[in-house]
């Protein structure tokens, strides 16, 4: 996933000159902004623009953007934005679920089986990950049924660089 991602991240750079900003709505309302060459997000709120918080945001659109180090993780609808080719649809969707779902195991991987490495910089990411999972299956007819956001848990899994496992 790391070598996807600097892949993007560099193809993104050819498309900074005719790309516009990213912008989007946070669930309670509140702008986001990405800007194209250096993918930092910003958050205005009451009128005061800063830095978007570390951690997985909700938009209103149902999507999710994820902020890793200060940085967004460019989402499907960035790269529409930016013309860039989407990607295929995964071999998850769909598939059915069979003992942990993708974020509990992710959950479970970064956290620890009972809590042990709740403090590592990617659980709370993690566990927002699994957080949204849970409401989609629960939204959804059929709760035993992947979601987007089981597949971004699968992604998230491949990214050993930030979702390092809990070795206590």
């Amino acid at each position: 996933m790391a070598r996807s991602i600097i892949i993007i991240l560099l193809a993104l750079g050819t498309f900074t000159a005719q790309a516009g900003n990213w912008s989007s709505r946070l669930l309670n309302g509140n702008e986001v902004v990405v800007d194209p060459g250096t993918n930092r997000a910003t958050v205005t709120v009451d009128g005061i623009t800063t830095q978007l918080w570390q951690g997985t945001h909700r938009l209103q659109d149902g999507s999710i953007l994820i902020i890793r180090n200060g940085v967004a993780v460019p989402n499907e609808k960035i790269l529409e934005s930016r013309e860039l080719p989407v990607p295929e649809p995964s071999e998850w969707e769909d598939a059915p679920i069979i003992g942990y779902s993708p974020c509990e195991k992710l959950v479970r991987k970064v956290c620890g089986k009972e809590g042990q490495c709740v403090d590592a910089k990617s659980c709370n990411p993690s566990q927002q990950l699994l957080s949204m999972e849970r409401e989609e299956r629960e939204a959804s007819d059929n709760h035993n049924l992947m979601t987007y956001t089981s597949g971004q848990c699968l992604k998230a899994d491949r990214d050993k660089d930030f979702f390092v496992s809990c070795n206590k």
